[in-house]
């Protein structure tokens, strides 16, 4: 049954509010828009999949402004604890937001831009984008959303012209802009930097529009504690999703955490191969604060900052309760998600973390890559050992953990063609260079859609 086409209906809502975080600015004038990547699944969910190549270039690479929508860009401004240290010299250095409009759920969306030219945040910045970090980002956003990550969407790339150089890849490298579609681009920091400015009114605004605009008009006799609740039920469930995908974003500063607990901006992010607690993803995370095993406490001190921000306008106590919900929901959310990813119908809480420590188990101490294990058993599936773990404790590892899950019933069968197949789809190092490696030396594109194509299918899979 082919679903009813969605219209394009903008509603730039964030202009109640610009004055107060957001500034007016130009796009660079690039030498070329050449179209790379166009997400005509998601532009169908704001009715702007029936534009031709030529126009898309004309919104989303020259900017020209979409139908009764923003007249000019916004580049937002913020502050942020970056890897915990306050900054208040940030804001939308090299991005801005170009659009809104409601998709066909109802909700409001934000296109904003990544590599889009300078703005008055950039400092010594270029405000540009490389094309391998757009092309890293389409890979992000696909897989985490296969894997049913809350997660920016990659829109649009658009290769520049431009010749940029960089200390961390070979250079000069081609440039690009980005467009991505999510949930808003509200961030922790917007709240901390009009803390930093004492200004209750502008906090009342923000706080207002956010529950009006991103959470559907909710209302409470203490806005900011419910504005706050409502963050930690959204982020609680992004840091387990984050646990079960076996993701590590690298930068989980406050700026890079969206009040509507949405995943978003991909730098220095990898796939963990293996269950490591302390497997990181920026090189120059030296103390190893954002790794994989230490997300859930990093997002949890970031909903801190933010209840110290709302404290402007707010008593501590509904705060502080807020805050305290924050370990129990995680641990909810981690047992439920858990359970999806292996197609398993839960058995409660007490039962679902027995499951999930044999399982931690068999793949920290037994070396099983967490692709691999859910893969192998997905729903009712109970897969014979494999000869790498023969005669260890991998062994026993593995029928520990297949005696705690004959207790569960399968909520998901294995007759979608990807179960059927040898090996599970990966996001690992390895493979994002040889994607890259491909257009970089060939400006061969076939690899990066065909990993593309094949995430959708397990995402399909997975929904199943």
């Amino acid at each position: 049954m082919t679903a009813e086409p969605q219209a394009y209906r903008a509603d730039p809502a964030i202009l109640d509010i610009a004055d107060a975080i957001a500034h007016p600015v130009k796009a660079a004038d690039f030498p070329e828009t050449r179209l790379r990547f166009r997400n005509d699944r998601q532009a169908a969910t704001v009715g702007l999949e029936t534009l031709d190549d030529d126009a898309w270039c004309r919104h989303f690479g020259r900017f020209a402004p979409l139908p009764g929508n923003l007249p000019q860009p916004l580049a937002l401004a913020y502050h942020g604890h970056q890897f915990r240290v306050y900054n208040p010299q940030i804001g939308d250095g090299r991005g801005f937001l170009f659009a809104q409009m409601r998709d066909d759920k109802g909700d409001l969306l934000d296109l904003g831009t990544k590599g889009s030219g300078q703005t008055p945040f950039s400092r010594d910045g270029d405000g540009r984008l490389t094309l391998k970090g757009a092309v890293r980002e389409i890979l992000a956003t696909e897989m985490l959303e296969a894997l049913g990550v809350h997660t920016s969407k990659t829109f649009s790339v658009i290769e520049t012209g431009e010749s940029l150089w960089r200390g961390d890849e070979p250079s000069p490298t081609c440039s690009a802009v980005l467009v991505r579609l999510s949930h808003s681009h509200i961030r922790f920091g917007t709240f901390q930097r009009i803390a930093y400015e004492d200004d209750e009114d502008k906090m009342h605004r923000v706080v207002r529009y956010a529950l009006d605009a991103l959470y559907d008009g909710r209302t409470g006799e203490n806005e900011p504690a419910l504005l706050l609740n409502l963050a930690v039920e959204r982020m609680a469930d992004l840091a387990a999703s984050y646990m079960v995908a076996g993701f590590v974003h690298g930068v989980l500063n406050t700026d890079n955490m969206n009040i509507t607990g949405e995943s978003f901006d991909y730098g220095p992010w990898r796939f963990a191969p293996k269950w490591d607690p302390g497997f990181t993803a920026a090189y120059f995370d030296h103390g190893g604060l954002y790794a994989f095993g230490r997300q859930p406490e990093a997002i949890h001190w970031n909903l801190g900052q933010l209840a110290v921000a709302l404290r402007l306008i707010s008593d501590a106590p509904p705060l502080i309760a807020a805050l305290e919900r924050f370990g129990p929901l995680y641990q909810e959310a981690l047992a439920r998600r858990f359970c999806w990813r292996l197609g398993v119908v839960p058995q409660g809480l007490e039962q679902d973390r027995v499951l999930i420590g044999a399982a931690e188990a068999l793949m920290l101490q037994g070396g099983v890559g967490i692709d691999e294990f859910f893969f192998a058993w997905m729903g009712d599936a109970a897969p014979e050992c494999p000869e790498a773990l023969h005669g260890s404790d991998g062994e026993a590892l593995w029928a520990a953990f297949g005696e705690v899950k004959t207790g569960y019933a399968a909520a998901r069968d294995r007759k979608h063609p990807y179960w059927q197949g040898n090996a599970p789809q990966s996001m690992l190092i390895d493979e994002v260079e040889s994607i890259w490696a491909a257009i970089a030396e060939r400006d061969d594109w076939g690899p990066l859609f065909a990993k593309v194509e094949a995430v959708r299918a397990m995402g399909e899979a997975l929904a199943g």
